[in-house]
């Protein structure tokens, strides 16, 4: 299956994140931990069990990965506490912004310039955003912790780049998910206390398991490997139709649409318009730097 086509998948699958999170009854930091913990314990089973493979890596990489997994963390409660301040919809636009920070960030981690054409689409995504924002004045608070969130996701891709190169992604995974729940169980006693996440119900726990092995560690030791021969930048922005899955999901189960303007449309289409875009101008590139070759 071409890799392209790969990283769809994976971005409707963690399109369903946010859906499964609304349903679950827990405040973001303790559903992170669970679901971070439930993650990283899967993985490192396969890993043992299937794979048949050592879980410790080298120092200097363990050193890395607990790194990447603190700053998950902290965007993954960005994300769910967003969802909690408005609503799914709200919460996947405001992360599509992570492309216009990763069109600073990848270059900044590469000591390269940043391309116009990425930042170009960047700020495509980012008039987006504002049209949305505009009419969402009750959602800003949710919009404006996406957005944080945004950034936060605009930085671990870069550093998984470099760490995939000489590591199993499922053991990256495990680390990474461990870590970061630990930096959600160090704020669960100011969101809830760990009373409350611990006395869950039993649906609550079949959602953190879908949560945790399907949307966490199928689909990040997927994306994990992808990096290896694709730029954060593309990935990126493929998982810009992220919120465009999630809000046709939200609408149909949730019934989201009754609660959005067409400001709100306007610059989801802005968002599909600049993902359409990068693709049938860097094929076009791509296709002239053919033609200059002898």
């Amino acid at each position: 299956m071409p890799k392209l086509i790969q990283l769809n998948f994976i971005v409707i699958i963690l399109a369903l994140t946010g859906i499964i999170g609304r349903l679950i009854d827990l405040p973001a930091p303790g559903l992170v931990a669970w679901r971070t913990a439930l993650a990283a314990l899967g993985a490192g089973l396969w890993v043992v069990l299937v794979h048949r493979r050592g879980l410790r890596p080298p120092r200097r990489g363990l050193a890395a990965m607990l790194g990447v997994g603190l700053i998950i963390g902290l965007h993954w409660m960005c994300f769910f506490g967003s969802i909690q301040l408005s609503n799914v919809s709200i919460a996947l636009a405001g992360f599509a912004t992570t492309s216009l920070f990763t069109a600073f960030t990848e270059a900044w981690f590469e000591h390269r310039k940043v391309k116009r054409f990425e930042f170009i689409v960047g700020l495509m995504v980012a008039g987006g955003i504002l049209l949305i924002a505009g009419g969402a004045r009750g959602y800003l608070p949710g919009l404006g912790l996406a957005i944080a969130g945004a950034f936060l996701a605009a930085i671990f891709p870069v550093f998984n780049r470099s760490l995939v190169r000489g590591h199993d992604p499922l053991v990256i995974v495990s680390w990474e998910m461990a870590a970061a729940s630990a930096i959600c169980l160090a704020v669960v006693p100011w969101f809830g206390g760990y009373a409350a996440m611990i006395s869950i119900s039993a649906s609550d726990f079949g959602w953190l398991l879908v949560l945790a092995l399907v949307c966490t560690v199928f689909a990040h030791g997927v994306h994990v490997h992808l990096l290896r021969s694709l730029s954060a930048y593309t990935s990126n922005l493929a998982s810009n139709f992220e919120p465009v899955y999630g809000m046709i999901m939200a609408a149909w189960i949730f019934h989201e649409y009754e609660s959005l303007t067409p400001a709100f449309y306007a610059g989801a289409l802005v968002i599909v318009g600049a993902n359409l875009l990068h693709p049938v101008v860097m094929k076009v590139r791509g296709l002239e730097m053919r033609k200059r070759r002898p």
